[in-house]
C-alpha cells in the first residue's frame, strides 16, 4: 500500500527561511513562530499520515453507495471525519466567534497540503464545507452567519457549491435553475445541477447547498444569477433541524478517481431557499468560494504529485533492476536499484523539484491571501488575482503530469493497481478539469488578468522578479538561479508584449497561445520560488547550520530546475509567437 510522510520539515523551510512569515506585518502573523507552527504540522502530519492514508486506498476500491436515496461514505471515512470535526482542523482559519482557530489562511494551506496528499477524496469533504463557509462570512447576513456558520466550521454540517447542469458548465448564463420569490422572502429552488462534490453523504447532520439560480422575471443570461443557502434539512429557529427540503440526490455519478467523494446529481424540486448576497449578484458571492475553491484545487494538483514522488523513490531505492553504466553500485547483489540510472534520476528530480518549489509559491500566494483579507492591502490582492489562473492551472496541469511520471518509475508494476500509483494519476486528473478547466484558466489569465487595473500587477510581478535578480546579482552562489530567472522573466514580458499587440487585431492568433503563456508565468514563479530558497539555504550554510545535507540538498534541485526546466520558457515563448493561423485553418465543418 502507498505510503505518505508530511513534509513539515520543508514546509517549515517555506515558512521561516524564505517567506520570514513571523516577521511580516500581516495581523496574526507575529504569533506563527517556529515553535507553534512546527507543532501543528507534526499533529497533522500525524493525522495525514496515520489516520487519511490507510483510508486513501480504501476509498478507491470501495466508493461512495447510494441506496434508497441514502449515500454511504467508504469504510473508516466518518471515523476519520469525526477525528478531524474534534481536533478543529475544517476551521483552523475560521473566526473563533464561529468556532474557529482564527489562523492566518497560510496555516491552513500548510496543513491542507498534507491532508490532500494523504488523501484528496476524503479532504474535499472538509474543504468544500471551508468555501461554502467563506461564502456566508463574506456575503451572509447577520442572521444567516449565526445560523449556518457555528455548525459548519466545526463541520456538524457540511457544504457544497452548486453550479453545473446538464447542459451547462462554464457558461452558467444558460442555467436553468430557477427561483420563485416567496411572501415570507424565501425562494422555492426547481433545477438539477450535476457534478456536485459531496451532494450527499451519511458524515453530517446537515449539508448546507449553496446553489445558483435566476430568480423568475430577472435579466436574461450571467446578469440574471443569484446564489441560495438551501439547507438538505430545514434549520428551526432554535437552531435544530426539521423536515427534509425538497433537494434529493439522483444518483452518484462514476468517475475516474476520487471514488471516495460522492460526486452527486441533485434535484430541486421546489426547495426552499434563501438568497445570499444581492440579487442577481450571485457570481460575486459565488466567485467568493470559486477563487477558494481554484486555490485549493491547485493545491490538489501539487498534493498527488507530492505523494506520489515520494511511494516511486521508495520503489526507485528498492527494486533492483540492471547495473549502472558506470560499475556495479550494489556489488553483493544480483542488479543495482533503479535510482542508479540516469533517467530514473531525471525522471525523479523533475518530480522533486517542481514539488519543493510548487509548495512554496503556493505558500507564497497563501501570504498574499492574508496581506488582502487581513491587511486590506490592496496590491497584495490584485498580484494574488493575477496569480490565482496561474496556480490552479500550472500546478494542476503540471501536478498530474508528475504523477505519470511517478507511474513511469515502476515501469510494468506503475499499470497494476496493488501498487496504488494509478490513483494518484487518476485522482490527480480531475484537478485540471473542476472550477474552471485549465483551458479556461489561461483565458481567464490573459483575457482579464493581465490588463486589470491598467496591467499594475503583471508589472508589479516583474517588478518583484526584475528586484530580486538586482538586489542579488553579486551573491556568491545564486549565479545558477539568477541567470535563469532573468531570462524567463524576459521570455514572460515578450509573451506579453505579444498579447497586447495582437489582442485586439488578431485575438484568435492571441488566444492560441493562452495555455503556452500559463505554463511560461507557472515556470517563472517556480523559478522566483528556488531563487528565493536558493538565496536562504546558501544563508543557512554561511551561518554554520546544525543540517547541510538538507540545504545542500535544497541548492542541488533547484539547480536541476534552473538550468533544465525552467528555460522551457523559451519554448512556450515560440509557440506563443507562431501565432494561431494554423489552429485556424479548418471550419468546423471540416475538422
Amino acid at each position: 500500500m502507498p505510503r505518505y510522510t508530511a513534509p513539515t520539515k520543508d514546509t517549515q523551510f517555506i515558512l521561516h527561511d524564505v517567506l520570514n512569515i513571523s516577521d511580516l506585518q500581516t495581523p496574526g502573523y507575529g504569533d506563527l513562530d517556529r515553535e507553534f507552527t512546527g507543532a501543528i504540522l507534526e499533529e497533522a502530519g500525524k493525522i495525514s499520515s496515520e489516520v487519511l492514508t490507510p483510508l486513501n486506498v480504501v476509498g478507491d476500491t470501495e466508493g461512495c453507495v447510494m441506496e434508497n436515496g441514502v449515500v454511504r461514505t467508504p469504510t473508516g471515512f466518518k471515523a476519520a471525519f469525526d477525528q478531524m470535526a474534534e481536533g478543529g482542523w475544517p476551521g483552523i482559519d475560521m473566526p473563533e466567534e464561529f468556532g474557529g482557530m482564527g489562523l492566518p489562511y497560510v496555516m491552513n494551506t500548510a496543513v491542507g497540503e498534507m491532508f490532500s496528499s494523504a488523501n484528496m477524496a476524503f479532504t474535499m469533504y472538509q474543504g468544500l464545507t471551508h468555501g461554502a463557509a467563506s461564502a456566508i462570512l463574506v456575503h451572509g447576513s447577520d442572521e444567516q452567519k449565526a445560523k449556518y456558520l457555528p455548525k459548519m466550521v466545526t463541520c456538524e454540517w457540511t457544504g457544497t457549491m452548486n453550479l453545473t447542469e446538464p447542459h451547462c458548465g462554464t457558461d452558467l448564463g444558460l442555467m436553468r435553475t430557477k427561483a420563485e420569490p416567496q411572501d415570507d422572502g424565501s425562494y422555492k429552488i426547481t433545477g438539477q445541477k450535476i457534478f456536485i462534490s459531496a451532494g450527499e453523504h451519511d458524515m453530517s447532520d446537515n449539508i448546507i447547498h449553496l446553489v445558483l439560480g435566476k430568480i423568475v422575471g430577472g435579466p436574461e443570461g450571467i446578469k440574471g444569477v443569484s446564489l441560495f443557502i438551501v439547507p438538505k434539512f430545514h434549520v428551526n429557529e432554535d437552531g435544530s433541524l426539521g423536515d427534509r427540503n425538497g433537494v434529493s440526490c439522483g444518483k452518484i455519478e462514476e468517475k475516474m478517481g476520487i471514488h471516495g467523494n460522492s460526486t452527486c446529481v441533485m434535484n430541486y424540486d421546489e426547495a426552499t431557499g434563501y438568497l445570499l448576497g444581492e440579487e442577481h449578484k450571485g457570481m460575486r458571492a459565488m466567485f467568493t468560494m470559486m477563487n477558494e475553491a481554484r486555490l485549493g484545487v491547485g493545491m490538489q494538483g501539487l498534493a498527488q504529485a507530492e505523494a506520489a514522488y515520494q511511494n516511486a523513490l521508495d520503489y526507485a531505492k528498492d527494486r533492483l533492476q540492471g547495473r549502472a553504466v558506470t560499475g556495479a553500485e550494489n556489488p553483493d547483489g544480483p542488479a543495482d536499484p533503479l535510482i542508479v540510472h540516469p533517467d530514473i534520476r531525471r525522471n525523479l528530480m523533475e518530480q522533486k523539484s517542481f514539488a519543493e518549489a510548487g509548495r512554496a509559491f503556493l505558500l507564497w500566494g497563501s501570504t498574499l491571501i492574508d496581506a488582502a483579507h487581513r491587511s486590506e492591502d490592496k496590491d497584495a490582492d490584485g498580484l494574488i488575482s493575477l496569480l490565482t489562473p496561474v496556480i490552479k492551472g500550472f500546478l494542476t496541469d503540471k501536478g498530474f503530469d508528475m504523477t505519470v511520471q511517478a507511474q513511469q518509475v515502476y515501469g510494468g508494476h506503475g499499470y497494476i493497481e496493488e501498487w496504488g500509483m494509478s490513483q494518484f494519476a487518476r485522482d490527480a486528473r480531475i484537478a485540471m478539469i473542476y472550477e474552471g478547466a485549465n483551458g479556461v484558466q489561461a483565458l481567464d489569465l490573459v483575457g482579464r488578468k493581465l490588463a486589470q487595473d491598467g496591467g499594475k500587477h503583471v508589472m508589479a510581478f516583474f517588478d518583484l522578479v526584475k528586484g530580486f535578480c538586482k538586489d542579488n546579482a553579486d551573491v556568491d552562489g545564486l549565479e545558477d538561479f539568477i541567470a535563469p530567472l532573468k531570462a524567463a522573466s524576459k521570455d514572460l514580458q515578450a509573451a506579453g508584449m505579444y498579447f497586447m499587440q495582437e489582442g485586439m487585431k488578431n485575438p484568435n492568433n492571441a488566444l492560441s497561445g493562452s495555455t503556452d503563456f500559463m505554463h511560461l508565468f507557472g515556470h517563472t514563479c517556480l523559478g522566483l520560488m528556488w531563487g528565493m530558497m536558493a538565496k536562504a539555504s546558501l544563508k543557512a550554510l554561511a551561518d554554520g547550520t546544525s543540517d547541510p545535507v538538507f540545504h545542500e540538498t535544497k541548492l542541488a534541485t533547484g539547480r536541476f530546475y534552473m538550468t533544465r526546466t525552467l528555460p522551457m520558457t523559451a519554448t512556450h515563448l515560440a509557440r506563443i509567437q507562431a501565432g494561431g493561423d494554423a489552429v485556424m485553418a479548418l471550419d468546423a465543418a471540416n475538422f
